[in-house]
């Protein structure tokens, strides 16, 4: 929402509301930011009961590149929207990885290759899958050819085509070759041992994320490239590459390659020598990020035309080129994603990689999921993004599905569209500080797509479209940079915007700086509930503000100074319908590290200069701190607040005032209309 003021605009003021004289109450005291338990008590974060659904790992999609949606494709997703086969034999997989429909098709066996070498043709549309550990392909792989889009291969050991001849010219046996293909995840395999290469995507295959793989043991482990035109996307991260002598990847004519966290090692005393590790050839943009190079003989390697930007990146007893120069891109216009810290890459990827036992051990035909889906970045969860599990609640789900968040930093945008109601998304660390959703976009950020900017709401890290949300002990933040990005036209820049009904956010922390918790409406003419308990808001300008009937209860709003040191804010900015509640600040605390006298408590928001709106806000029985105002309420695009409705009742502390026209206070009758109770209506809000 927009500081700027416009022209005045005048309408027929209103009675003023009665005036009565506060008195002396103790409010809500400071909370502590580790607190587990809210208003609801011990039970506040029960597991939800049963719900079917499919398997989180047969509903998985990619993240990187191939979450990106290009070439009529919607990110990749497998074969989710078909059924779910188990195959044990070669002729099963054959069978269901070439037919046109798709197929979610678990691997729950060794199967052997005949003949060696043999690479099944992979149509689109599939995931394929190893059950648990027990999915092995042995002398052999697949093959993507011109078009196949929209596959999966997670979870598998693939092995063992290796004819005897080192370098081998002869027999082009891969694990996964593509030849043209695009949005392809390759994830959580074990990839040794092969006659040629472990991965090549070749002939301008693109939107490809090849993620936590085990590549060892070969001649040539990763091979991008292989033609004149520049037109390969692909994101590389967090893949142990050990004891592989050539490209690790090497990476012909990409027209963006990001590799990050991955770790390149050649182990001391073996027989298998690393030439390179990293090479960018041709045309190739690659970004190297918090990547580990472990004994590798020249780690990172380019040719006159290619260019490598690295950040981030640890080499420990590396020999001969470490190369960089030129100009790559910024992954985050494409994707959001999240660097783990270069030291910790050897030891995550060694107890990472590879295929995780808890994928594709049950069949979504035969098995209804619990209703709790995990997330974790090192992979130990069903997924490594909170959008990934969003997505795999099913669409008009009946009851609850909790996301339980492993602790950690997600940088990404979240998004939970209407269709998905009954969704908890939970911290699952000791504090709410321990799970953070984060993001940088603000109202003047341009879009990818160079459709213009986000707007205010379309800033939003998470964007709550479904009734019945509920989120707990976790943080959600925007941590756009105003100093650096003056040149914007917007910084309103929301972390959370809720446009729902019956929305529970309990012991949570939302962080930003201006316009940081929208609380909105799905319409103008739709009711929409938010209840926040136990919890922190905190930022400098409007920082609540939106037309819902929101409650505030029990928490701390924590006041900002500004981009530039200084203080002057605005706690909330109502657009309320005249026919409706608006926000209730009730029985917390107003504080901050900001001067004295700096903060209004509220200004009225009639968006797009809409004068039938009658914006309300009240703040009863709560500790204020000096710096608000003595004088609380202020005006804004030419609208008087004292033609809207706005008022205390018995605040407490430095920052509270005696009644006057210019800071009314409800009396007794009218606050007793005024509870939280009157706010929420037939809604009574509870943890589930």
């Amino acid at each position: 929402m927009s500081e700027t003021r416009s022209k005045p605009r005048h309408r027929r003021r209103k009675t003023a509301l009665a005036v009565g004289v506060p008195l002396t109450l103790t409010a809500a005291g400071t909370l502590a930011y580790g607190t587990d338990i809210g208003v609801f008590g011990e039970n506040a974060q029960r597991t939800a009961a049963a719900a079917t659904a499919a398997p989180a790992w047969a509903t998985a999609t990619a993240d990187g590149f191939a979450s990106v949606n290009a070439l009529g494709q919607n990110g990749t997703y497998g074969g989710r929207d078909g059924k779910t086969v188990t195959v044990k034999t070669l002729a099963d997989l054959e069978k269901y990885a070439t037919a046109a429909e798709p197929y979610v098709i678990v691997v729950a066996a060794t199967i052997n290759m005949n003949p060696v070498g043999k690479e099944i043709k992979v149509a689109s549309d599939k995931t394929i899958v190893g059950s648990g550990t027990s999915g092995h392909i042995v002398g052999g792989g697949f093959f993507l050819g011109s078009g196949v889009h929209n596959v999966i291969i997670r979870n598998l050991t693939i092995r063992d085509a290796y004819q005897g001849i080192w370098n081998d010219k002869d027999h082009d046996f891969d694990a996964i070759q593509m030849d043209g293909a695009h949005h392809v995840w390759i994830d959580h395999n074990d990839l040794r041992n092969m006659a040629d290469g472990l991965i090549d995507v070749r002939k301008d295959s693109t939107y490809v994320t090849v993620s936590w793989n085990k590549l060892s043991n070969d001649n040539k482990a990763f091979g991008i490239g292989w033609t004149e035109n520049v037109v390969t996307d692909i994101t590389i991260h967090h893949n142990w590459i050990r004891e592989t002598e050539q490209r690790n990847p090497s990476t012909d004519n990409a027209a963006h390659a990001h590799l990050y966290n991955n770790f390149l090692e050649d182990v001391a005393g073996t027989t298998i020598k690393s030439s390179y590790g990293n090479y960018s050839r041709g045309a190739t943009k690659m970004l190297l990020e918090n990547s580990y190079f472990q004994g590798m003989n020249n780690p990172v390697i380019k040719d006159s035309t290619a260019s490598i930007v690295q950040k981030g990146n640890t080499f420990v007893s590396t020999t001969g080129r470490n190369e960089s120069g030129g100009t790559a891109f910024d992954p985050k216009t494409y994707y959001a994603y999240t660097a783990d810290k270069t030291a910790d890459v050897p030891s995550l990827l060694k107890s990472g990689v590879g295929p995780r036992g808890s994928i594709g051990t049950a069949t979504a035909s035969t098995t209804a999921a619990a209703a709790t889906l995990t997330v974790a970045k090192d992979g130990s969860g069903q997924y490594s993004t909170v959008q990934a599990a969003v997505n795999a609640v099913p669409a008009d789900n009946p009851s609850r599905v909790v996301i339980s968040v492993k602790p950690g930093t997600y940088r990404e945008l979240v998004k939970v569209p209407a269709n998905k109601p009954h969704v908890t998304i939970q911290g699952a660390g000791g504090s709410r500080k321990d799970t953070v959703i984060v993001y940088n976009n603000a109202s003047g950020t341009p879009k990818p797509d160079g459709s213009g900017t986000y707007g205010t709401g379309g800033s939003a890290t998470v964007a709550v479209q479904a009734d019945d949300f509920q989120a707990r002990n976790l943080t959600i933040s925007n941590d756009f940079d105003e100093a650096a990005n003056q040149s914007l036209s917007g910084h309103q820049a929301v972390a959370l915007r809720t446009a729902a009904d019956k929305v529970l956010l309990d012991g949570v922390i939302v962080s930003g700086d201006q316009d940081t918790l929208l609380v909105d409406t799905a319409a103008k003419d739709k009711l929409g509930r938010v209840y926040m308990t136990n919890s922190y808001v905190i930022g400098n300008v409007d920082f609540i503000f939106g037309r819902a009937t929101a409650v505030i209860d029990k928490s701390v709003i924590t006041l900002k100074k500004r981009w530039n040191g200084t203080s002057a804010g605005y706690v909330t900015a109502p657009s309320t319908a005249s026919n409706r509640k608006g926000i209730l600040i009730a029985n917390s605390t107003v504080n901050g590290d900001v001067s004295d006298r700096s903060f209004y408590l509220g200004r009225p928001w009639h968006a797009g200069g809409d004068a039938t709106l009658d914006p309300q806000t009240t703040v009863r029985n709560t500790t204020l701190s000096a710096a608000i105002r003595t004088t609380p309420w202020t005006d804004m695009s030419g609208f008087s607040w004292k033609d809207d409705r706005f008022a205390e009742y018995k605040n407490t502390g430095a920052g509270a005032g005696t009644a006057s026209s210019d800071r009314p206070q409800l009396t007794d009758a009218q606050a007793a209309g005024q509870e939280v109770a009157d706010w929420l209506g037939d809604w009574t809000p509870s943890a589930s």
